[in-house]
């Protein structure tokens, strides 16, 4: 029994130990913690598709929780991102209707950068940022495309705020701007 109880304290104690190191919350830095994200500009020929994604970025800035939402003169953060393609073609066929598509592929490209605003100072800019799902017609090809807007704009809205956490913040408590070797 006492080996037993001895075994358990060393597993305990290094088990403590080895989290000793580890923080709860986020990584960011205090100064960085406010976030805009105006509406994307939106160079595909579906016009919705801007707002939408816009939306739901927002909506995992909030789930996410590292951030709040601020309007762009009061952010420390602001995301800038441009809708460049959209590209749709065709993923499986039925045979018995001439060999029309029945599933699509759909595919949204996006440049993103990631503004300092306390110092103006780019943080990150990421060009060719693609989301992709897929969808089903059913005879009915702009119905499903708009049914599938939601997917692609939480599959890039996932990439920016993990992006957005990623950052290479300076903690100087007066916000420093980028460091040497961010990608520009």
């Amino acid at each position: 029994m006492k080996s037993f109880l001895a075994a358990a304290a060393l597993g305990a104690s290094a088990f403590i130990a080895g989290c000793a190191g580890y923080r709860w919350g986020t990584s960011v830095p205090e100064e960085y913690r406010t976030v805009a994200v105006p509406v994307f500009e939106n160079l595909t020929p579906v016009s919705e598709l801007g707002p939408i994604v816009t939306q739901y970025t927002l909506r995992e800035f909030q789930r996410e929780g590292s951030f709040k939402l601020a309007r762009p003169a009061d952010a420390a953060i602001e995301v800038q991102g441009v809708l460049r393609r959209m590209d749709r073609e065709g993923a499986s066929y039925d045979r018995g209707i001439g060999m029309r598509a029945t599933e699509y592929c759909y595919v949204v490209e996006a440049d993103v950068t990631y503004v300092d605003k306390l110092n103006g100072k780019v943080l990150l800019e990421r060009k060719g940022m693609r989301a992709s799902t897929t969808f089903l017609t059913q005879n009915d090809l702009l119905t499903g495309q708009k049914n599938a807007a939601p997917r692609i704009a939480q599959d890039l809205a996932l990439q920016i705020v993990n992006d957005a956490v990623a950052l290479p913040f300076v903690r100087s408590g007066k916000g420093t701007g980028a460091v040497e070797g961010v990608q520009k």
